[in-house]
């Protein structure tokens, strides 16, 4: 590996020449390298679950960019360099966050974000014996981050289990525990 320093034909030169040299720009400095080849070592199983995980995330990206409504949404996403695929293969790789489950009075109030926007947020009140007595789905509030469900009862002893989804379908579920 060398360091390019100071050379005016290198500043503008990035890519292969042939199969013998890279030259790429990392952290600023211009850099000439051998080219590497294909790695001959066994994949791990964290490099297999995030090639599978990134497989299914490629096949939602392009259901997802069918609608022309959703590819329109994706691609004013996109910054410099980027298009509506990258975005929604971006979305469909992370899960929502459910930040926060809270209750006031009769309304479960659920936190939940995403780096692109939640889809729906589903709520189940499930009571002491695990019989699900009421479930439906919350509707955004108008800071665009809290959800929320007007609730019939809240039995003591139950719990409340909420569902984030993200556009193209990825869900994140936690619970609350009554008191």
């Amino acid at each position: 590996m060398a360091i390019v320093k100071d050379n005016i034909l290198m500043q503008l030169v990035r890519g292969s020449l042939g199969k013998q040299i890279t030259i790429y720009e990392r952290n600023g400095q211009i850099i000439m390298a051998k080219k590497r080849g294909p790695s001959k070592k066994k994949p791990t199983q964290k490099q297999l679950e995030a090639r599978h995980k990134m497989a299914i995330a490629s096949m939602r990206a392009h259901m997802m960019l069918e609608d022309p409504q959703i590819k329109a949404y994706y691609q004013s996403l996109a910054g410099p360099g980027q298009n509506a695929y990258n975005m929604a293969v971006k979305d469909a790789y992370r899960s929502p966050e459910v930040q926060n489950i809270r209750l006031e009075k009769e309304e479960v109030v659920v936190t939940a974000q995403n780096e692109f926007r939640v889809a729906e947020v589903e709520v189940r009140v499930i009571d002491a014996e695990g019989v699900i007595t009421e479930s439906g789905r919350a509707f955004l509030g108008r800071n665009g981050v809290d959800w929320y469900y007007k609730a019939a009862a809240l039995p003591a002893g139950g719990k409340v289990i909420v569902v984030a989804k993200s556009l193209p379908g990825n869900s994140t579920i936690k619970e609350l525990l009554l008191t």
